[in-house]
């Protein structure tokens, strides 16, 4: 799988847009501000493949990225407090009738932000793709803000906040170094088939 051929493909807001489709997906979940857009324009070696804001719950679509015929979905960040009832009811509506929609989704990248503990909002985005039986891996962003120690420490407490997803791979990324990067490419291409 050639992570270079990726083209932005199509957005949708609301879930009567949402498509029925075949096509494998890989999806990419998380709290708004965590780092989903700086993440998949690393790993897809592009600087503005996805758009990075500075500013919570800017990702309010669900977003399809094409990349050698498999379907990239960046998904809308979930948990920023600021927005308005009715936006969060929307964003809820349009995840899921995603999940609900019969999609032939073969992995859900799971975003943390490595220096804070997993928040219940995580763990609970984690239990309902445990309970549909979703493979994910948690991928936590951020570690270059962390010393060696702090990361040592973060890896062995993510061990116990993630006990009861049994053996989830948790891996550290950094958009910045490119941490991580090719560990969550070579996990994206096994879930695909090669």
């Amino acid at each position: 799988m050639n992570f270079n051929n990726v083209k932005f493909e199509t957005s949708f807001g609301v879930s009567a847009q949402l498509p029925k489709t075949d096509n494998i997906e890989i999806a990419f979940a998380g709290r708004s501000n965590v780092g989903k857009s700086s993440l998949l324009n690393k790993i897809f070696n592009r600087k503005n493949l996805a758009r990075v804001s500075s500013v919570p719950g800017k990702t309010v679509t669900i977003n399809f990225f094409d990349c050698d015929g498999v379907k990239m979905v960046d998904l809308p960040g979930y948990g920023y407090a600021k927005v308005s009832f009715d936006e969060k009811r929307r964003w809820s509506d349009l995840m899921e009738s995603y999940f609900s929609s019969g999609r032939n989704i073969k992995l859900v990248v799971q975003l943390t932000d490595m220096r804070h503990s997993v928040t219940e909002q995580d763990l609970e985005m984690m239990r309902f793709l445990k309970h549909y039986n979703y493979p994910f891996i948690v991928v936590m962003t951020k570690s270059d803000k962390l010393n060696k120690s702090e990361t040592a420490k973060r890896l062995e407490d993510i061990k116990a906040e993630l006990a009861e997803f049994g053996d989830v791979l948790a891996i550290p990324f950094s958009a910045t170094k490119g941490t991580g990067a090719e560990e969550i490419k070579a996990v994206i291409s096994k879930a695909v088939g090669g």
